[in-house]
């Protein structure tokens, strides 16, 4: 063999290893991102079905009870925040995690005053379909808490992915980014308390 090819060969194989790992490190991120972002997306529709959820419950409750104007406001004025405030998944920042948690509670916080006035209304018991709504509420918080709970199971991969060395060097390279995890916001360390006791009391 000749002196010359040596150099070349070890200059080959170190390119066409260059190239695997940019190679492999590029479509395992692409990968992880997809996973986070089908997580958010789960995220998205839990809330969002419990958007619906709620126009339907202040419907019921304000045909079936005469509750104060102000409560039946501020929960619709709650759930058009809610609404309005998107996440894009593919480039979710503390900032916009945090604005999204901020209006949420907001609507948890104005469901909790709904339905506490709610309950001086025994006549709603009788109403199926409140309570059919009061079921599929209790149910979709839970479903809101298992999709919060798997989006942060999908971005610890992907962060432990773009900020362990050497792989953090492309990261910057191709502007991937860790995520923020998704964090409660503050005093919901419990889903709203949808249980109505209906009791003789009038």
């Amino acid at each position: 063999m000749k002196k010359w090819l040596i150099p070349v060969i070890i200059i080959g194989l170190l390119v066409l290893g260059g190239y695997s790992w940019v190679k492999g490190f590029y479509n395992s991120t692409v990968q992880l991102n997809e996973n986070v972002s089908e997580s958010w997306g789960n995220v998205q529709t839990a809330y969002q079905r419990r958007s619906d959820l709620i126009g339907n419950l202040v419907n019921t409750v304000k045909g079936a009870a005469d509750y104060e104007k102000e409560t039946l406001t501020s929960v619709i004025e709650a759930r058009a925040k809610a609404t309005s405030v998107t996440v894009d998944p593919t480039n979710i920042t503390p900032e916009q995690l945090a604005k999204f948690n901020e209006v949420q509670g907001g609507l948890s916080g104005a469901l909790k005053s709904l339905l506490v006035t709610v309950e001086r209304y025994p006549d709603l018991k009788a109403n199926q379909n409140f309570l059919k709504l009061q079921d599929e509420l209790t149910s979709t918080e839970n479903q809101i808490l298992t999709a919060r709970t798997r989006y942060n199971e999908a971005i610890k991969p992907f962060n432990n992915h773009v900020k362990t060395f050497p792989n953090n060097i492309l990261a910057g390279f191709f502007n991937f980014e860790g995520k923020p995890y998704f964090d409660s916001e503050a005093g919901a360390d419990k889903a709203p308390n949808v249980e109505f006791n209906f009791s003789d009391k009038e």
